[in-house]
């Protein structure tokens, strides 16, 4: 039996990485304007920096990890999510002692161990920006910004932008106890994972997505019943902020996110209608998240994006962009000298930028521009042994079967004339 790969984790085929790097390079280039620059953390880390940063008690902790010994003992987890590992390196380079803010975003896989389904995988990739060092509502606003900007210029339509503030500890900690009073004699109304919970992590009650606990947490009190002073201020500077920069939103009071590090703002992107999950893209603050994990106390926030369920919901809205990597020039010999001769002319096509090819199974004239059709190149150059013998090459446009002879001095300049 030939094996197979493990369930959740596809394989991207040529053909489809097209779309991937039409995706990466509107990332990049919108990273660039905003004026983030990349890093690349390893795709493990020590459990440690998950359980501290993440949250024991959250789903993925508990739950979603890959996780592993060492041949020393020591335990190693892929990483579930990207922050906790952009702290990580954030804290062990120093980048505090950097000007501030420091502005960073990342693009690649993450691993968590959950039932597949539309979009969702458990070898699954992300886009996420991260700005440490200040506490402004405008960076609150920016990381926004940033993240509808990269949803417009991909062409999504149909979008919303959903914000909260899930506030301080010391908001939670009145927050807590009076939703635990609120939800204590319902408990059995609960699924089984809320009914857990209750005593290990109640906020994500306010999180659930079944529908019976949806409905049971209707009128619970949320954190925006209980935000202090300053986290009121803050929320409020945010929603200026945003509205300065005609940016609409709905607030929804319910919102706490699946992480433990978030403090004060928090937001999701919608799109309804790309599987059991509606959220593409989601972050907030995390202004204690450098201290839990072992630095200076260094404000931070930024979001994350899938990628994957970024392109499902391209896909389903019909958004096509072309790929550009099959070669553009193939380029047909025919006989021994004119083979040889090929190469040269081959060569000469890709120092000079042009995507090109040729046949390598020694075909036939008629095989050959076959096999030049079959590849949908644009562009034929074909040398035989009179071309040879005459310093030439016949050039054909596949398209229009337009077909000319040029001395070989000439071949790259039409080819750009053409392309133009």
């Amino acid at each position: 039996m030939p094996i197979k790969k493990p369930r959740g984790v596809p394989d991207i085929l040529p053909g489809e990485t097209d779309r991937w790097q039409h995706l990466e390079r509107v990332v990049r280039e919108l990273a660039h304007v905003y004026g983030y620059q990349e890093i690349r953390t390893p795709i493990f880390e020590f459990t440690e920096l998950f359980q501290r940063g993440v949250g024991e008690g959250t789903d993925i902790v508990a739950k979603e990890m890959y996780t592993f010994n060492d041949r020393r003992g020591r335990s190693l987890s892929l990483r579930p999510e990207g922050t906790a590992a952009v702290v990580r390196a954030f804290i062990e380079n120093n980048m505090y002692t950097w000007p501030q803010p420091v502005k960073l975003y990342y693009i690649g896989p993450m691993f968590r161990y959950d039932r597949p389904q539309a979009g969702r995988y458990r070898q699954f990739h992300q886009f996420g920006a991260e700005v440490f060092g200040s506490t402004e509502p405008g960076v609150d606003a920016e990381v926004i910004e940033l993240l509808l900007r990269f949803y417009k210029i991909l062409g999504l339509k149909g979008l919303s932008l959903e914000i909260s503030s899930v506030g301080c500890p010391e908001c939670r900690k009145e927050l807590t106890d009076s939703l635990v009073s609120y939800i204590r004699p319902q408990t059995a109304g609960l699924c089984k994972d809320c009914r857990d919970r209750v005593d290990r992590n109640p906020l994500r009650l306010l999180d659930c997505k079944e529908p019976g606990c949806k409905e049971l947490l209707r009128e619970a009190p949320t954190p925006l019943d209980f935000l202090c002073l300053s986290c009121s201020a803050h929320f409020a500077a945010l929603r200026q902020e945003l509205l300065a920069l005609k940016i609409s939103y709905n607030i929804n009071p319910h919102m706490v996110r699946g992480l433990d590090y978030y403090t004060g703002t928090s937001f999701e992107v919608i799109l309804p209608g790309i599987g059991a999950q509606s959220a593409i893209g989601a972050g907030g603050r995390y202004d204690n998240l450098v201290k839990t994990c072992g630095g200076p106390p260094t404000p931070g926030v930024g979001f994350a994006v899938g990628i994957e369920r970024t392109l499902l919901a391209l896909e389903e809205q019909g958004i096509e962009f072309s790929g550009d990597t099959q070669p553009g020039v193939f380029v047909v010999a025919v006989g021994e000298d004119a083979v040889r001769h090929a190469l040269r002319i081959l060569q000469a096509l890709r120092e000079a930028g042009i995507r090109a090819d040729r046949d390598h199974a020694n075909r036939g004239l008629k095989a050959q521009l076959k096999q030049a059709h079959r590849r949908g190149v644009k562009w034929v150059v074909i040398v035989g042994e009179e071309e040879l013998s005459r310093g030439t090459a016949a050039l054909r446009a596949m398209d229009t079967g337009e077909q000319v002879e040029v001395n070989e001095s000439e071949l790259i300049p039409r080819l750009r004339a053409w392309r133009a």
